[in-house]
């Protein structure tokens, strides 16, 4: 008792564990070692757990063994191939490894976020790939860009979903926190989910997203947004000025 009653005195005072170990001087003690170990252990476990999810991910994706006037990209995800023409002159246009993320947790996840019959919107839908995948699972889906990439958008959604899925999927125009009122009205805004895999890059925009989520949203509506956090580093110029 008086080991926890130390730990936890120090531990008021903001310090690592690591530290506390050492200001009580109790580094040797079996349970302390104990603890280490068991934390290790738990670690190295959920490591492999995430390196096991990985690999399932990445043999999700496969590349055609043949070339063909269209090049594409395949996935394979609720039963089904799917193919994706992407465009690697825009950022939108290509499919980003969040996509993949998202897809596979939608596909694994069946039970707690049941798209069946519910109302989705994909936010910065690019060239598709989640939006196919959360129709395949049977929900009614609007996949929404920006309008220079609507047309890859609908190639893409049209190819793989037609007499395949429960619902039609549709596809908008949306430039976030831009004519919202008009083009999404709250009154038939009536969204289930929100779906989101990597739409900003380095941050410019996210106020303009945290405001189109505002507007979609309903009390009730869950966001399943998927990123990855990127620091960029500005070059210098030859003042050593940041330009």
């Amino acid at each position: 008792m008086r080991l926890f009653n130390l730990l936890e005195t120090q531990l008021t005072r903001v310090c690592s564990f690591q530290e506390v170990i050492k200001k009580a001087s109790i580094y040797s003690h079996p349970l302390v070692h104990r603890l280490m170990d068991l934390k290790a252990q738990k670690e190295d476990r959920e490591a492999d757990d995430d390196r096991e999810v990985v690999a399932e991910i990445i043999r999700r994706r496969f590349v055609p063994t043949f070339v063909t006037a269209i090049s594409w990209e395949g996935f394979h995800f609720v039963g089904h191939e799917i193919r994706i023409t992407e465009a690697v002159d825009c950022y939108g246009a290509v499919v980003w490894p969040s996509a993949l993320v998202l897809c596979y947790f939608l596909e694994t996840n069946v039970k707690q976020y049941n798209m069946v019959d519910k109302n989705v919107i994909e936010i910065g839908a690019g060239t598709g790939l989640v939006s196919i995948v959360a129709s395949l699972l049977g929900a009614h889906v609007t996949a929404t860009d920006l309008p220079e990439l609507l047309g890859n958008l609908q190639y893409n959604i049209s190819q793989n979903t037609k007499m395949k899925c429960k619902h039609l999927p549709q596809v908008k125009e949306l430039s976030w926190g831009v004519a919202l009122d008009k083009n999404f009205p709250k009154a038939s805004s009536n969204f289930d989910y929100i779906l989101a895999a990597d739409v900003v890059y380095a941050h410019p925009f996210l106020e303009e997203l945290l405001i189109t989520f505002d507007h979609l949203c309903k009390e009730t509506t869950v966001i399943l947004w998927v990123m990855k956090f990127r620091i960029l580093r500005r070059a210098e110029g030859p003042a050593g000025r940041l330009r």
